[in-house]
């Protein structure tokens, strides 16, 4: 590279020359792509799939209600709605449409993405309502009557920011935003925190805490659960420690004295400790991974009594924890497969048992409970080849199931098998093989991430069905260090300067299944968005060789000046610190936008992401092309002007893009 950066224009997200730039591409892209034989059949295909109603509603309990967010064809920006779960027991529940958001996009001329909502406790009347401008992280906040299904007037409302919201009661809330000059950090995320009380200007706002502004963010939450109210204030000084306070009622911050890497979560009487590292206290050292429990009053003035609910081994791991009324739901990883317990506190103590019910290569997540009020919980579970199933259970009751997904693509004959790769340094990498009935040796797409403890599980997914396994081509999914397959020990493993254990997993990855006959180095592609662009970035210059054809979405890949462009300084704590001479030396060895060179054996890329990507700046992705173009690689390039870090803000728009991926790969993996 030029010791000058020859692209930085392109930085410009929403310059005139940028744009021109973008739409010259997006044109020769779609050109070369859409034309292709069967790119409308499968772009209708994924399109009637992402809208269809037989899909699972998915739902959130709140009250008597249970709360759904709906698109399809007629709906594509989307319904917030709800109906009783007598309702949604039946085929065609009776749906209550609080708001459109197509409509609303209509009334007020404005692209309107809906980004969720915070429903007041306990009686549910009110809500905050978070709506962002073409997918951005970005959002503007109104608040909602739930009653009255309309916004309140001169109620709670907030312009567009990276903000976080949360209520105290039903005349305050807690809110962080842009409140001016030095407000936010240098992530973009909020600096302050403040208590709003309902009628005064935000300008008069009482200051909660403050952090400084290399901070990653700063958020303050309310617990309102009656007989143990309270909020918590936390600090996060990197992306992976924060401080944690508790907020009494004079506003008097207590620190919750955990180690700044762990995670604390507080339900009822409880306090429970998530470590990252090994942590000795009250004279028994915990292990990195474990999960403590005690009483939260009991902790804060001083008492070190806790409790072990999980403690992780070579092949186990935490997944995560979901609290119904009187119970705790934890679920673990063995090997990358899910098994879950239910866990009781008693005059005799914590006594487990099993929560039966999920098969082998199908991963199960708690997507509801019912903490407030009993101990209903619900599960949605499934694997490479069966769809998703809802199901309804109470703790000590039965489990009956609600919903059942349709099969979108015919998986008949099927095989999934899991393998393990070495890597270079002798660390076995599992991954997961999905044939299709005599795919053995033909195209294969791999799939891997690796980074910020993002576990990959087996699951179904509707468009590398469509896209992929009903064409005939094999699908890997990979799971490399960096995730949180096997706990915080294996993510930290590839932290910082051991960033290449990340790409050496994912290359081992890549010649096992060649070693195996599973594909040839022409057949093989990969796919990875986000950190996983990065990922394939560096599969492009470092591995050229191993592959076939490369997809990189909303992709990282200036790894020079990542850190300046939106969110990026606060990934500094996975990737380093490029103004620090130390850390750039590690960066540069990979940084794939550095590394581009001539006369290389790169395998055709294709590379995808969006102008209203405000999390990871487009800048990197229309850079690394213009740089491969400048040194005579014929990369083709697509942006979306829409979608946010998604890539797509509805389904007509994910459609296309998602065609257009698997159309560039089956193109050239078939060769």
């Amino acid at each position: 590279m030029p010791a000058e950066d020859p692209y930085l224009w392109l930085e410009d997200v929403g310059g005139d020359d940028a744009l021109a730039w973008v739409r010259e591409h997006n044109a020769r892209t779609t050109a070369a792509l859409a034309s292709s034989e069967g790119f409308e059949t499968l772009r209708g295909q994924i399109k009637a799939a992402l809208d269809s109603d037989a899909r699972i509603p998915f739902v959130r309990r709140r009250g008597g209600f249970l709360y759904n967010y709906w698109q399809d064809a007629a709906n594509p920006r989307g319904l917030w709605r709800r109906t009783t779960l007598e309702s949604y027991r039946t085929e065609a529940p009776e749906w209550h449409v609080l708001l459109d958001v197509d409509a609303l996009g209509a009334a007020e001329g404005e692209n309107w993405v809906w980004k969720g909502a915070a429903v007041l406790r306990p009686d549910h009347r009110r809500a905050l309502v978070e709506l962002s401008r073409g997918g951005a992280d970005a959002v503007v906040v109104r608040e909602f009557d739930l009653e009255a299904r309309e916004f309140v007037p001169d109620g709670f409302e907030l312009p567009e920011a990276k903000g976080a919201v949360g209520w105290l009661d039903a005349d305050r809330i807690y809110v962080g935003t842009d409140f001016g000059p030095g407000s936010l950090t240098s992530s973009g995320y909020p600096r302050v925190v403040k208590e709003w009380r309902r009628g005064t200007p935000l300008e008069q706002a009482a200051t909660v805490y403050s952090g400084k502004v290399d901070d990653v963010w700063i958020r303050a939450f309310h617990d309102p659960t009656e007989g143990f109210e309270r909020s918590l204030v936390r600090r996060g000084v990197t992306f992976y420690t924060a401080e944690n306070f508790h907020r009494a009622a004079d506003g008097e911050l207590v620190r919750i004295e955990v180690p700044d890497d762990a995670e604390v979560d507080s339900h009822r009487e409880w306090l429970l400790v998530t470590l990252r590292t090994a942590w000795t206290v009250g004279g028994t050292t915990h292990p990195a991974g474990a999960l403590l429990v005690t009483r939260f009053d009991d902790f804060l003035a001083g008492g070190r009594d806790l409790t072990p609910l999980f403690t992780p081994d070579a092949h186990t791991s935490l997944s995560g924890h979901a609290w119904t009324r009187n119970h705790l739901i934890i679920t673990t990883l063995h090997d990358v497969r899910t098994r879950m317990e239910v866990l009781t506190p008693g005059p005799d103590g914590w006594t487990r048992a099993p929560l039966a019910g999920v098969r082998e290569f199908e991963t199960a997540d708690v997507v509801g409970t019912d903490p407030d009020e009993g101990d209903e919980y619900m599960i949605a579970s499934g694997g490479f080849t069966e769809p998703t199933e809802l199901r309804l259970g109470h703790v000590g009751g039965d489990v009956e199931v609600l919903k059942r997904a349709p099969a979108f693509f015919d998986a008949e004959g099927m095989v999934v098998e899991q393998h393990f790769a070495t890597s270079d340094d002798g660390t076995r990498i599992p991954y997961f093989v999905v044939t299709p009935p005599g795919a053995e040796g033909g195209p294969t797409l791999l799939y891997a991430y690796g980074g910020f403890e993002v576990s990959l599980t087996p699951a179904y997914n509707t468009v590398a069905g469509l896209g992929w396994l009903s064409r005939g081509g094999t699908y890997v999914v990979a799971n490399l260090r960096g995730g949180g397959e096997y706990g915080p020990e294996w993510h930290q493993s590839a932290l910082r300067e051991n960033r290449p254990r990340v790409y050496e997993d994912c290359a081992a990855v890549a010649r096992d299944l060649v070693a195996r006959g599973i594909t040839t180095p022409e057949r093989l592609g990969i796919r990875g968005g986000s950190n996983g662009g990065l990922l394939v970035g560096v599969m492009l210059t470092r591995y050229p060789e191993l592959f076939g054809a490369i997809v990189c979405q909303v992709p990282l890949l200036d790894m020079k000046r990542y850190h300046l462009l939106l969110a990026g300084a606060s990934w500094m704590a996975e990737y380093g610190d490029p103004d620090e001479p130390g850390d750039w030396e590690f960066l540069a060895e990979y940084s794939p936008y550095q590394n581009v060179r001539a006369g290389q054996p790169y395998p055709p890329t294709l590379f995808t992401t969006s102008t209203r990507d405000d999390r990871v700046h487009p800048g990197h992705a229309r850079k690394m092309v213009a740089r491969l173009r400048e040194l005579g690689y014929d990369v083709p390039y697509h942006e979306n002007i829409e979608g946010g870090h998604g890539g797509a803000a509805d389904s007509e728009q994910s459609a296309f893009m998602w065609a257009l991926a698997y159309t560039f790969l089956w193109n050239h993996l078939t060769k």
